[in-house]
């Protein structure tokens, strides 16, 4: 059974809710919710970001183009995204309301609710740029999980160009010395390792989310060690 399958089951069963679909996983106890987490980090992507679409209506191709680059969906399971898409899009209940509970699901997992900020930095850039209605609604989600204080990193690694800033990635300052930048730098490879964002309720099907990161934290490095000589 594929988590497209699982997450249609379990909206079919509280009538096609996605809040209700949260809050079930949410509320359960820990040995049924801790296998679902990956279930919720989905619904969490789809639904935040069918919030934080500008167009009203049905999905939009952009917006499912995306989430394809982030999550492996195979073709006969697009209309199941798609359906969820507008399920959320439909759904009187604000994001603020889905963002607490994917909040206190994953209370003690920041790395994960920071993979689901990136995700979404993702879709917000399938119109070509993150818009200031966007940034703004970005930066809610952030605070209510928890990561206002890593906001800024998030950003930079999301975002290309003159926003993007080595040290601002790597959240260190420049005036680091090499030595503390190298065991920094260590130590984000290790926590920013896909395997361990899987442990920690990432769904598989999202590993790109985490290879992306690390990735991100790899080139803003190779970038320090260019432009410092080390």
């Amino acid at each position: 059974m594929t988590i497209w399958t699982t997450i249609t089951e379990i909206l079919q069963a509280v009538g096609d809710s996605v809040s209700e679909a949260l809050s079930r996983i949410v509320g359960a106890p820990r040995e049924k919710r801790d296998p679902q987490k990956s279930v919720a980090f989905t619904i969490g992507v789809i639904a935040l970001s069918a919030k934080m679409a500008k167009a009203d209506g049905l999905v939009s191709e952009a917006e499912i183009s995306a989430f394809r680059e982030i999550f492996v969906i195979h073709p006969e399971e697009t209309r199941n995204v798609a359906r969820v898409f507008n399920l959320a899009k439909q759904e009187v209940t604000g994001f603020d309301s889905y963002a607490r509970q994917i909040a206190r699901l994953f209370k003690d997992q920041k790395e994960v609710l920071e993979d689901l900020v990136d995700g979404l930095f993702h879709i917000a850039r399938a119109d070509g740029a993150v818009g200031e209605q966007e940034m703004a609604f970005l930066e809610e989600v952030s605070r209510i999980f928890g990561l206002e204080e890593r906001f800024g990193c998030i950003r930079s690694r999301n975002l290309r160009g003159t926003e993007s800033d080595p040290y601002s990635i790597l959240g260190i300052d420049c005036d680091a010395r090499d030595g503390d930048l190298k065991a920094h730098y260590r130590r984000l490879v290790k926590e920013n390792h896909p395997d361990r964002h899987i442990a920690a309720g990432m769904p598989e099907e999202a590993v790109a989310i985490a290879t992306t990161r690390l990735a991100r934290i790899t080139e803003a490095w190779g970038q320090v060690e260019r432009e410092r000589g080390i």
